[in-house]
């Protein structure tokens, strides 16, 4: 660390505190490299104090809310009587604060040093906090991402981003959602639960775009059944504030009143006014390009997580760091690729995946072979009273020793399955290989071992 004219030079400088940034500095610091890391908020970023964490407390609050109106269905007698929002944001920042305690624990611990400020990239190994620079062999871009709007919409106590919705001290009776994607079919399901009639305007013809269209089929059905609307293939033209009302227009002509409009359309990238472009930092679109290495062409210069072009999630953003603090540290780690990177969206039902959609195998391989598994089948599953399926892409035609390349599933907790899932897919497995491992008896995680069964050619409960 040092300033402008010192010989001194840190191993490492990151710009940026989040999921990405804070791996990068407490692996690299493991490793025994001096770490800078410089955050103008608080370090966890986005995804602690306005994103992952809080929005899956706000879920879990929910899950809460429809246990107790659904009691009376497994013999409970329980009520509902209403949200208490102050406790919900008692709970959810609890949640946060006992996480960001731990985490600056952990970064002190590991001798990092820690700089409050907004940083700009000078040049190669150079960033400017206000009237210091640090200098660093190394200099890591992992500035995250915002929430987008949408150009003539101005935002207010009645037309929020996911941030804003986050503070909510009430909740909406009527509420549209602008976008179907995570963001929006999270905080579509979440209020729903709450008691509110909610509506999710989404352009593209299906929910959940980025998923196998197996999933958004699923996902459809099941928010039909908790009266859930949606308005699929149809683009926004604008949104009208008068009082405590807004209305929405749709360019069908159909105009829609709600109490909250939520702007869900997306995340950017973070990387405006930190100086990248003006360094010489490589840039298409607002995202910072980079090699499989995450170079970014600019001499010892690096970066991570939702600034790069791909998924935008906290954990590829982890792994992220973690390759470039053990890149630096002359390790050689194998890359991450965002194929290998297991998805889940929180929603209810969730779904969880991880490896390539149909449509993407079939553009990669000759030939592909999928088969679904209901989870009507699975005993833990109808304890739980969830409906949904797992789909599983193989690689080759029925009945080869092709490789599964992807696993699809929706229904309650499914999320907690993606692990296996991940290393099916990672190691490359066969479906006899699957089929072979002794799953738990009741779980859900039995489903996927019935699947790999029945893809295997040996089904067991399933019909045909």
């Amino acid at each position: 660390m040092s300033e402008t004219g010192s010989a001194s030079t840190t191993d490492l400088v990151i710009l940026g505190g989040g999921s990405g940034g804070y791996a990068c500095a407490l692996r690299a610091a493991e490793l025994g490299l001096s770490v800078v890391l410089v955050e103008k908020d608080k370090i966890g970023g986005t995804c602690l104090h306005r994103g992952c964490i809080p929005t899956k407390a706000l879920l879990h609050a929910a899950e809460v809310a429809d246990s107790a109106r659904d009691g009376a269905k497994v013999g409970v007698r329980s009520t509902f009587d209403g949200i208490d929002m102050a406790g919900v944001h008692s709970y959810k920042d609890g949640v946060v604060g006992r996480l960001h305690k731990g985490l600056q624990s952990l970064v002190a611990s590991r001798g990092i040093t820690v700089v409050d400020g907004a940083g700009t990239l000078e040049g190669p190994g150079v960033v400017r906090v206000g009237d210091r620079r640090y200098r660093g062999r190394h200099v890591v871009l992992a500035t995250g991402s915002y929430a987008r709007s949408l150009p003539g919409l101005e935002l207010d106590d009645r037309i929020v981003t996911s941030d804003g919705a986050l503070a909510l001290d009430r909740v909406p009776e009527r509420v549209v959602v602008l976008g179907g994607g995570v963001i929006g079919v999270e905080f579509a399901s979440a209020w729903r639960s709450f008691g509110a009639e909610v509506t999710i305007v989404e352009a593209l013809p299906r929910l959940v775009p980025a998923e196998d269209e197996f999933c958004s089929t699923q996902l459809s059905r099941a928010f039909r059944r908790r009266k859930i609307t949606t308005r699929t293939g149809v683009r926004f033209s604008g949104a009208t504030r008068s009082g405590d009302t807004v209305t929405v227009s749709l360019e069908n002509g159909e105009e829609i009143e709600a109490d909250l409009l939520l702007v869900a359309v997306g995340r950017g990238p973070n990387t405006t006014g930190h100086g990248f472009a003006e360094a010489g930092v490589p840039m298409v679109e607002g995202h910072v390009t980079v090699d499989e290495r995450l170079r970014t062409g600019l001499d010892g210069v690096y970066a991570v997580g939702d600034v790069t072009p791909g998924l935008q999630l906290a954990h590829r953003g982890f792994a992220h760091g973690i390759f470039v603090a053990e890149e630096v540290a002359g390790l050689s780690p194998v890359p991450p690729s965002d194929d290998r990177i297991p998805r889940v969206t929180y929603c209810d039902p969730e779904i969880a995946s991880v490896g390539l959609t149909e449509d993407a195998a079939r553009e990669r391989y000759p030939e592909v072979h999928t088969l679904t598994y209901d989870l009507a089948g699975n005993g833990r599953s109808q304890i739980l009273q969830t409906s949904g399926a797992i789909k599983l892409v193989q690689a080759g035609p029925s009945g080869s020793d092709g490789p599964v390349v992807g696993v699809h599933m929706v229904g309650s907790r499914v999320g907690e399955l993606v692990g296996e899932a991940q290393l099916i897919y990672n190691w490359e497995a066969v479906p006899a290989d699957v089929a072979a491992l002794i799953h738990a008896h009741p779980t859900q995680s039995e489903a996927l071992g019935e699947a790999h069964l029945a893809l295997a050619g040996k089904p067991l409960h399933t019909h045909g």
